[in-house]
């Protein structure tokens, strides 16, 4: 199977345009339709729904493109793994928003110093699916927070799934945030206000954070929101609390007001599939541990 084909698939499947993938892959576009053409024809399935100009995915189109992202990101793999000792090609790194904006700058700036012949791609989600994008190859490794449950007054590890393999690169105290008129708190009964404001669930933080509150109370409403600053602002006006990593709280900005309260220590796992190799990664596992 033609990898530049599956290669144009992907694109067009990404952007749901022949006229963005075009540009992207740096392609005429009547060479990109014909190549989604040709692949069709020898699949034999219309992968694609042509509705104007946006390109959807038919079911097939979907099931393949789960195969195609497999296949490219082992024929990366493989071209890597005979030049162990010059990292090159691609790396797709998959992060959480908070590791992202408090941890990642400084040493991704250093790792592409260091690799300008790798492409590193970056991308943000919440911890259970990035797990899953790199058991299934859509990325090839991930910064991610172990989930933890709150069973009979302590914290406790929940096993991550078969098929990938951990270590630990930061440290991270995570502290519930409430409101600055909040009366003190130091157990999960004293928390007055029952609205968590968090991202969307698959978040590692977010499930602590309910585990946690929930042993006291009420069951908390969950606001969902798709950024920490949102996170800050609606904990400061009063409407929701909210768990953050404390090297977030303290980024260079203007102090947010609301209160802190110490909660739960944790690892920021580097997540591989199990057996992965190569030079661009080793080098970058070697970036996230070396000290700041």
């Amino acid at each position: 199977m033609d990898l530049t084909n599956l290669a144009i698939f992907r694109a067009v499947a990404l952007e749901q345009s022949v006229t963005r993938a075009a540009q992207n892959l740096q392609r005429a576009q009547s060479n990109v339709t014909t190549r989604i053409q040709q692949l069709e024809e020898e699949l034999g399935a219309a992968l694609f729904l042509r509705e104007g100009k946006r390109m959807l995915l038919t079911e097939r189109g979907r099931t393949f493109l789960a195969y195609a992202e497999q296949l490219l990101a082992l024929a990366d793999e493989a071209r890597q793994a005979l030049h162990p000792e010059s990292p090159s090609g691609s790396l797709r790194l998959g992060s959480m928003e908070s590791t992202a904006a408090a941890r990642l700058p400084q040493p991704l700036a250093h790792f592409h110093r260091e690799n300008p012949q790798v492409s590193l791609e970056v991308s943000t989600g919440p911890s259970l699916a990035l797990l899953d994008a790199v058991l299934a190859r859509r990325l090839d490794c991930a910064l991610i927070a172990q989930p933890h449950s709150w069973q009979q007054d302590r914290w406790q590890a929940e096993a991550l799934p078969q098929g990938v393999e951990a270590l630990a690169v930061f440290r991270e105290e995570l502290l519930l945030v409430l409101p600055a008129d909040h009366p003190p708190v130091s157990r999960p009964e004293q928390v007055q206000i029952r609205t968590l404001a968090g991202f969307a669930q698959g978040c590692s933080y977010r499930h602590i954070a309910l585990s946690w509150l929930g042993a006291g109370g009420p069951p908390m409403r969950v606001q969902e929101v798709g950024s920490y600053h949102s996170i800050l602002a609606c904990v400061a006006a009063g409407a929701c609390v909210g768990v953050v990593p404390r090297s977030l709280l303290e980024l260079p900005r203007q102090a947010p007001a609301v209160q802190s309260v110490p909660l739960l220590a944790l690892d920021t796992l580097l997540v591989q599939r199990s057996g992965y190799a190569g030079a661009a990664f080793e080098r970058l596992r070697e970036v996230l541990r070396s000290p700041a």
